[in-house]
């Protein structure tokens, strides 16, 4: 079993604490971006593939703007994460607004930036117009419903609440082309964390005979076909990574013998979010109590306000205690936080090295759906991120919240 490992030393950690006191999150810039040049490579055979990094994994437009050198847009689905495109000077097509329920105001937003508005629903093209008028590119979100098999975080898709069904997908295309649209494009997201590969082939199965029949009974050719983001990361060290260069090398059969061979090659666009950063993120804490009573338990700094997913889904993250990394993983833990709640709990039952007060720890897999899940129950303060250089250095990309910011709202 591979054991994960981290990219910094002890030594390094223990000199940024003097100065930024734990927890906090820390992201490997170096291989996020070698990540995402990785997944750029793998679809490279596509016409102008571009990938959107999913804003809502990791909103910092530091991220965002490191991503932006690399020629990586912005996948947006509120007023805030536009916002964060002006921060990170993304702009135009390089956003894809795809957002659900969306407000009047997010519509204007979207179109004074010139990004690509995906809508949700057939009664958002009425709606659009009113509130903002029709841009000259529309793209739809496609829910395949009982054609595609259930992902076991989305589910089945005609369980959930995204996007048009295939009847009114025809439908919308023709009213779209009927009023004056010009461009258009198609969007599917049935999946999260998905290990899969053919999971991810069979939905571009389905968008690509879509686009075919599009093409044929409506007259209409797509300019792009964005097939989501959704694809998994190894949270457990026995599991496998996708294997992007399959992924792309299978997506490309499909491609070429349901589009090409018809004389249709639309843009390829993905929207991933937590297999570009996840990896490379560590939320580092430092133990400040043990407690023996029916279990043994070791008390973090931390708690479920700076990383949710273990409390609220049961997630396994995997946990370095450093210094350690050599030492016999023999004495049985559960690592908590401090918040009023039984589940906020980091790992149960885990096999660790014998952990002392003050041991940091660097619980892995944090760079995606971690900082950004955050909260402020029980009055926990958001923490502070930072960039791991090239260098060895770090570099802050958020500052740690200060009771004043806590309080801000109150003083009106």
């Amino acid at each position: 079993m591979a054991e994960k490992k981290v990219p910094f030393t002890k030594q390094q950690i223990e000199e940024l604490i003097k100065k930024y006191p734990t927890p906090f999150h820390i992201y490997d810039k170096k291989a996020i971006l070698e990540n995402a040049k990785r997944l750029q490579k793998a679809f490279s055979w596509a016409p102008e593939f571009k990938e959107y990094f999913a804003v809502k994994a990791l909103p910092n437009p530091s991220v965002m703007k490191a991503l932006k050198s690399i020629g990586i847009g912005a996948d947006c689905s509120s007023h805030a994460e536009l916002l964060l495109c002006d921060m990170a000077g993304i702009s135009g097509e390089d956003i894809m607004f795809t957002s659900n329920e969306t407000p009047a105001s997010e519509y204007r937003k979207a179109k004074e930036q010139g990004a690509v508005i995906n809508l949700d629903d057939i009664t958002h093209i009425d709606f659009l117009e009113e509130v903002a008028g029709l841009p000259e590119l529309i793209c739809f979100r496609y829910n395949p419903g009982p054609l595609k098999g259930g992902n076991a975080i989305i589910g089945n898709p005609e369980d959930a609440k995204y996007g048009l069904t295939r009847e009114q997908m025809f439908e919308a295309y023709s009213k779209c082309k009927a009023k004056g649209v010009k461009r258009f494009g198609m969007h599917t997201m049935v999946a999260s964390n998905e290990l899969n590969v053919d999971y991810f082939v069979e939905t571009a199965v389905i968008l690509f005979e879509m686009a075919a029949e599009i093409a044929e009974k409506v007259g209409i050719e797509l300019e792009f076909i964005n097939l989501g983001g959704g694809i998994g990361i190894p949270y457990r060290p026995e599991q496998e990574a996708v294997n992007l260069e399959v992924l792309g090398a299978k997506i490309k059969e499909k491609y070429e013998g349901i589009l090409s061979a018809k004389g249709l090659n639309p843009k390829i666009y993905l929207e991933c979010g937590r297999v570009i950063t996840g990896p490379y993120g560590y939320l580092v804490t430092q133990a400040l109590h043990e407690k023996k009573i029916y279990k043994n338990y070791i008390g973090v700094d931390a708690c479920m306000a700076n990383l949710m997913r273990p409390g609220m889904y049961g997630a396994y993250h995997h946990i370095t205690v450093l210094g350690k990394e050599n030492a016999p993983a023999d004495t049985v833990y559960d690592v908590v936080g401090s918040l009023c709640e039984n589940n906020d709990k980091f790992a149960v039952d885990r096999t660790l090295p014998v952990i002392e007060k003050g041991d940091i720890i660097a619980i892995h897999d944090t760079g995606a759906h971690g900082h950004a899940m955050g909260f402020n129950y029980n009055g926990k303060l958001r923490s502070a991120e930072f960039f791991l250089n090239e260098d060895g250095s770090f570099e802050m990309i958020r500052r740690a919240e200060t009771p004043e910011d806590y309080f801000a709202t109150l003083r009106f």
